[in-house]
């Protein structure tokens, strides 16, 4: 069974691409800060890259809230230096990380059968705990504003109401 929100989010070790080189992220080394970990189906396809390019467009607003952003597919870290090269000018923000074992896929309930992974997107808090999943068909992009916004109100700590945004009350 796949991680649920409130457990600790399960700890993988990838190899990815940043700034045109090949990085190993481990998230436990990453405790004491928040992630933001999003995955998608496959490289070089169509949806994908436009949610790449949102998640690089807010990528200072994440790194201002203190969370490091990494994305991943069943995609080799080959195929991510080339799509990469091809298609975001040779870098982006954050890396992109390879889970060709498909391990990290399948412990956060994103592999599909086919072996590509379903468009998830995950909040883990500095304990390492897993604060928020959401999970949706291929076919539809997810919204970077909204994990802005999620992460802003998981960083509060207190009850926030529907449609609540930054500078809004709480309802602690």
């Amino acid at each position: 069974m796949a991680v649920q929100v409130g457990q600790p989010a399960p700890d993988f070790a990838l190899t990815g691409v940043k700034d045109g080189e090949f990085v190993d992220v481990k998230l436990s080394d990453y405790r004491g800060t928040w992630v933001v970990l999003f995955f998608y189906p496959l490289d070089f396809t169509f949806v994908c890259p436009t949610e790449i390019q949102g998640y690089a467009k807010h990528n200072s607003e994440f790194e201002d809230l203190g969370a490091v952003v990494f994305g991943a597919s069943t995609d080799s870290e080959h195929s991510h230096k080339a799509w990469i090269e091809r298609d975001f000018g040779g870098s982006l923000p954050f890396p992109l990380l390879s889970d060709m074992r498909r391990e990290a896929a399948d412990a956060y309930g994103v592999l599909l059968p086919e072996g590509i992974a379903l468009r998830g997107t995950f909040i883990i808090d500095p304990e390492g705990t897993l604060k928020y999943a959401v999970m949706h068909d291929n076919n539809i992009g997810r919204n970077t504003e909204e994990t802005l916004r999620v992460l802003q109100a998981l960083q509060t700590g207190e009850l926030c109401p529907v449609d609540w945004r930054p500078g809004q009350a709480t309802l602690s």
